[in-house]
């Protein structure tokens, strides 16, 4: 085994399963591992690395921060926070935000500005607000995110859990309906999810879910931390149904593949119920996050990545729909944030990216029945028919070995 992967093995909790692969360098869409071998990355880490491996502008702007001034915390005004946060809302369309630093610090902040608003706003009896996510959603792995997880490993040893939320199936307005009660606070939503196999809602689903939430006054909150920031061919997916949502949350992309960088975004009433020492994190909003987050914006606007998306995400799927292998079950996708599902008699979605691996393309199988396809936005089509012919040389192979074996 690779010594390098064995002191991984022997000191690092047992917490993932990676691939056998150890990586070294990135660039654009390749990376390399320590043996010099090229891959290209289908995954870009589960969308923090949309604008690319090593973008030129990106790497520039954490240089140029980290040289001036890089961490302080909250506890000073800097010059580099409020032009980013400015760039986000006038982009979102919301009017204040709260920077943080992980996806799931970004759901806790969005859980604890939708209960304080339901008391202080809505007028819920203080400890009754509910908060309604659906199944199959993913939103993090924290105590009180799992709690609301419809997916046993994610509670198995972890409880118990908060109370105050409701689970409901994803893409059924009907259940949004019937569990909406007066102590309902917010509804919490990914637009696709991503965790769960890129499941796509049917149409008109989110616009439904908005209408809803604005008759009953709850707010609607869209998880985007994954599908936003051009991931689905728009800036956020939710205007793929024209809906402007309550409160907003964003990761992942918003770092640049550099840094983690988070935010929860809102409508003034709904931010407006924070108070000093209310909510916080040293590092939240730090120079060197805001610095690289603004570039961020910057260059998903000015590159067009988003366009992009839409156009190369079109382009794959098309291709992806020409293979004819007997092991898919599904192809499904929006712009670069591609599923293909296959059938788990006769193939495990792990086996697949295992095989994948030694063709050069690296990916990653959720629920062991899809391999998601989420490249950099900044792919090429060159580059799509070359990873479209590896996967279609390796599904004959695996498909041959099953036909024989």
């Amino acid at each position: 085994m690779n010594k390098t992967i064995e002191l991984e093995n022997r000191y690092a909790a047992k917490n993932y399963l990676p691939l056998p692969v150890v990586l070294t360098r990135g660039e654009g869409v390749y990376v390399w591992d320590d043996a010099g071998n090229k891959y290209l990355d289908m995954m870009s880490a589960y969308s923090a690395v949309s604008h690319g491996h090593s973008h030129p502008r990106l790497v520039k702007a954490l240089k140029d921060q980290a040289d001036k001034l890089a961490i302080c915390s909250r506890a000073f005004h800097t010059d580099k926070l409020g032009p980013m946060l400015k760039r986000a809302c006038e982009l979102t369309g919301m009017d204040m935000a709260l920077p943080m630093n992980t996806g799931a610090e970004g759901v806790e902040t969005a859980l604890k500005a939708a209960r304080k608003w339901g008391y202080r706003v809505k007028g819920i009896p203080a400890g009754h607000a509910e908060i309604i996510a659906c199944e199959g959603n993913f939103h993090g792995r924290t105590i009180a995110i799992v709690g609301m997880s419809s997916e046993t490993q994610y509670q198995d040893g972890f409880g118990p859990f908060p109370a105050g939320f409701k689970v409901i199936p994803y893409g059924d307005v009907a259940a949004l309906e019937k569990a909406i009660t007066k102590n309902t606070a917010a509804f919490l939503v990914e637009p696709i999810q991503g965790e769960a196999g890129i499941r796509i809602p049917p149409a008109g689903y989110l616009a439904k879910c908005a209408e809803l939430c604005k008759k009953h006054n709850v707010l609607l909150i869209c998880d985007e931390i994954q599908t936003g920031l051009g991931r689905t061919g728009k800036l956020l997916a939710c205007q793929h149904e024209n809906v402007k949502p309550d409160g907003l949350i964003l990761g992942k992309a918003l770092g640049g593949g550099l840094l983690p960088v988070s935010m929860f975004l809102a409508r003034k009433d709904v931010m407006g119920v924070f108070t000093p020492g209310d909510h916080g994190s040293t590092f939240g909003g730090n120079p060197l996050a805001s610095a690289v987050g603004l570039e961020a914006l910057n260059v998903l606007i000015e590159e067009k990545l988003s366009e992009r998306s839409a156009e190369m995400g079109t382009y794959l799927l098309d291709k992806l729909h020409t293979l004819k292998s007997p092991l898919i079950k599904d192809l499904r996708g929006k712009g670069l944030f591609i599923g293909i599902e296959f059938d788990p008699r006769k193939v495990s979605a792990r086996s697949v990216c295992e095989q994948l691996m030694p063709h050069g393309i690296l990916s990653k199988e959720t629920h062991e029945t899809v391999v998601r396809l989420a490249p950099p936005l900044v792919i090429t089509r060159e580059q799509i028919d070359w990873a479209v012919e590896r996967i279609d040389l390796v599904l004959r192979e695996m498909g041959k070995l099953r036909a024989t074996g």
